[in-house]
């Protein structure tokens, strides 16, 4: 493992970068550890099952990207992601402010149409 200081970081992080290929880099910040670069091979990245199906998932989750650019981050198509999205439990659409209200209409729609009677 090696060692750099965030301010050596900023003067030259190339050499982080390629520490990183042979071994984590621990970030100190005032000798206290702050952060760890890894390498991460190309084969860990492309894979569907890899790390970019699953960073793009986490971006998406946490609002941090859109669907479509989490889709374009993934490596997959649109709708493979959202598959993605779908078997990891996490929602494409969510609530919004107008839900509420959306819902409450909704339900009055259902409730009048339930009591008319059909021509």
């Amino acid at each position: 493992m090696y060692a750099t200081n965030v301010r050596d970081l900023k003067k030259d992080p190339r050499l982080a970068l390629r520490q990183a290929e042979d071994a984590p880099v621990l970030v100190l910040d005032e000798n206290q550890p702050n952060a760890l670069i890894l390498h991460l091979a190309p084969s860990m990245i492309d894979e569907e099952r890899g790390l970019r199906p699953a960073l793009a998932a986490a971006l998406f989750k946490d609002g941090a990207l859109s669907a479509g650019a989490a889709a374009k981050l993934s490596g997959l198509g649109y709708a493979e992601f959202v598959r993605h999205l779908d078997r990891l439990g996490i929602a494409v659409v969510g609530p919004d402010e107008t839900s509420d209200a959306d819902v409450s209409d909704l339900e009055s729609w259902t409730l009048s149409s339930s009591r008319t009677p059909a021509p």
